[in-house]
């Protein structure tokens, strides 16, 4: 019974991966007409999806060679808990991205450490996930690596959730952009919303007072 549950939650874990990259990278290519604005690294100079490409490609395929089984599995009840923690983070974690995402809307882009970029006549987001925090689609990226750790138990899924602390440049970037373009606004946004994991006052729904608009992650 706990094989078929953990079929399952692969299959599906697969599944919401696979989706995410598709509303990502169509998003991107509809990025790649539009004006580009204020840039950092090697985007301004190759674009930013050539800068994401650079090191996405390396990335996924180390990924793909150290996709191994970790020593030993989890019998029982430890077996279980670890699927369903595992579900519950992975699923949480790619609904956050993903609402993450739809909130950004035409303003998403992709980004990596080589290099971020703004677009042209770029707007601020505070809406959706981003009332709560800066960045949430990286720590719905977070949520789900460990998720997958527990459901997956490979070496792949090791590096998975060590990759997470690259985020942190990405989102340094990204932050030196948006308080060059913005100045004042994003001094306030930054002073009132946590970057990755929200205040317990701030559960409660109520939007951050500034003016509602779009953003980069």
């Amino acid at each position: 019974m706990i094989e078929i549950l953990e079929r399952a939650l692969r299959i599906a874990g697969v599944a919401g991966l696979m989706s995410a990259w598709m509303v990502a990278g169509r998003a991107a290519a509809r990025g790649r007409r539009r004006a580009a604005g204020r840039g950092l690294g090697l985007a301004p100079r190759f674009g930013a999806l050539t800068s994401y490409l650079l090191i996405a490609v390396p990335y996924f395929t180390v990924w793909v060679v150290l996709w191994r089984p970790l020593p030993g599995t989890p019998t029982g009840w430890l077996r279980l808990g670890a699927l369903v923690v595992g579900a519950a983070l992975g699923s949480a974690g790619w609904v956050l991205y993903l609402w993450g995402h739809r909130t950004l809307g035409e303003m998403y882009n992709v980004s990596s450490s080589l290099g971020t970029e703004l677009y042209a006549n770029h707007q601020l987001v505070t809406a959706g996930p981003f009332r709560y925090v800066r960045h949430p689609m990286y720590a719905g990226i977070g949520l789900a690596a460990v998720g997958g750790l527990a459901v997956y138990r490979t070496w792949a899924m090791v590096f998975a959730v060590c990759s997470v602390l690259g985020l942190t440049i990405k989102a340094r970037h990204e932050e030196q952009l948006l308080a060059a373009e913005f100045g004042p606004a994003w001094s306030e946004y930054s002073r009132l919303v946590p970057a990755w994991w929200p205040r317990p006052q701030m559960l409660r729904p109520r939007p951050v007072s500034l003016k509602e608009g779009e953003g980069h992650e």
